[in-house]
């Protein structure tokens, strides 16, 4: 388990005294269940809890013998609960107990995420505003294309977000689903109504057709999920790693006083935690291709995927709360450096202008292809040489017959033209002037 990222809630939810109170509170409820059905005496149910504890090490010490931890776990209650011990584990087998104690803590830790991304959500469109008006250079492939706002690399991550927060909702739903429907599913020796009465106290629902385990499609999907918001974490992680480099420089993340860089050299900030997010999400990854993996076992059941499972659920509902949290931070601490962004609009001297220039000349009456031509000989030359784009476009014949004067050309060199939808933009992600941000 990665548990130097562990944060207290997500933890505890992982923790192997909590499984086992899991495992316990559906062993009682069955018995609850066979009380209303009169299959075992009134009053069992209360009495075993009041004899019995959860008791970590002495399951551990008789799995060292029996070599099954579901038989260790009802072994140990069973010493405890005297003769009424009997019935516990009455027609149940251990994937019951281990199948639907996993989809409460799927579900509880589905709960964590989504509590993790409605904050991440809440920075993202602060920060938005804050800079929905920053003037940036826009980049395709690593390369400046035209201006934007800083704020609409925040607006693209706040709808992702959003979506992230919809697909999570669906795939905590989806996994929330029990089954005491015993060894292969066919309720050969409980019938349904104890499963029925037994999830909907847990807050889940009966698998509709199991085999001895929930079918892995509902596992792998919900990883998968977990895959795709990891997926956009890095998104956001590399953008800062980008633009905290010593060539950029636009924003940076946060460097802590008394924080150190590199043990050799002293000047140096790196951007540590946007790298962490980027390592981290190459785990969730490979996390979700072994849950895909477990799909297909053998008949009713093999336990090929168990092995896996019990790293691979712990590990990226851990590793994504520690993420998004992570991401959060590093967002609402972001150190934002507009006159550097102003800068570097200015790098290529005037160039992120040039289909500006070749649409004003395709309205005076060019065809695009030799409107294309001429303007990528001016900028070729603007490459070569490092002059002005306006003054190599100013040396083309062709554009001097569609220009009366210099001045008119310059117009076109304003950023402002170029920006005028953002404001739509903004809007129809629910951010006006009169919507007011909510509070952090």
């Amino acid at each position: 388990m990665i548990a130097r990222y562990a944060r207290p809630a997500m933890a505890a939810l992982w923790a192997e005294e909590e499984k086992f109170r899991l495992w316990l509170d559906i062993e009682l409820l069955v018995c609850e269940a066979l009380v209303h059905l009169g299959w075992i005496p009134a009053g069992v149910p209360e009495r075993i809890r009041e004899r019995v504890r959860v008791q970590p090490e002495r399951i551990a010490e008789l799995e060292r013998t029996l070599r099954h931890d579901v038989i260790a776990f009802v072994s140990s209650l069973a010493e405890q609960a005297g003769e009424e011990g009997r019935y516990l584990h009455f027609g149940l087998t251990s994937s019951d107990v281990v199948d639907t104690a996993l989809a409460v803590q799927l579900k509880r830790a589905g709960e964590l995420l989504l509590h993790d991304l409605r904050e991440l959500e809440q920075v993202l469109q602060q920060r938005a505003w804050e800079f929905r008006t920053t003037l940036c250079v826009g980049r395709t492939h690593g390369v400046h294309a035209e201006p934007m706002t800083f704020g609409l690399k925040f607006l693209s991550w706040l709808q992702e977000c959003r979506r992230n927060q919809q697909r999570l909702r669906a795939a905590v739903e989806e996994i929330a689903y029990g089954k005491l429907s015993g060894t292969i599913g066919a309720y050969t020796q409980l019938p349904p109504q104890v499963e029925a009465y037994v999830c909907e106290r847990l807050g889940l629902r009966p698998e509709p057709v199991a085999t001895q385990v929930v079918p892995r499609d509902r596992h792998a999907h919900f990883l998968t999920v977990l895959a795709v918001i990891a997926g956009m974490c890095e998104r956001i992680a590399t953008e800062i790693r980008h633009l905290h480099r010593t060539e950029v420089r636009e924003a940076e993340e946060l460097f802590a006083a008394g924080q150190r860089g590199s043990s050799a050299m002293p000047h140096k900030r790196n951007p540590i935690h946007a790298e962490r997010i980027c390592g981290l999400a190459r785990m969730l990854r490979s996390y979700a291709l072994v849950a895909l993996e477990n799909i297909p076992l053998w008949h009713e059941r093999d336990i090929s995927h168990s092995s896996a499972e019990r790293l691979i659920l712990p590990d990226a509902t851990i590793a994504l709360d520690y993420m998004l949290g992570l991401t959060t931070e590093l967002l609402q601490t972001l150190q934002v450096y507009p006159e550097r962004m102003a800068q570097n609009l200015e790098l290529t001297h005037g160039l992120i202008y040039s289909q500006t220039v070749l649409l004003a000349l395709v309205r005076r009456g060019m065809s695009r292809d030799a409107a294309y031509a001429v303007v990528q000989q001016a900028a070729m030359e603007t490459w070569r040489t490092g002059r002005h784009f306006r003054q190599t476009l100013w040396e083309q014949p062709e554009i001097r017959q569609h220009f009366p004067t210099p001045e008119a050309l310059e117009a076109l060199f304003d950023p402002a033209p170029l920006l005028r939808n953002v404001e739509e933009l903004f809007a129809r992600v629910g951010l006006k002037d009169s919507a007011p941000l909510p509070a952090p």
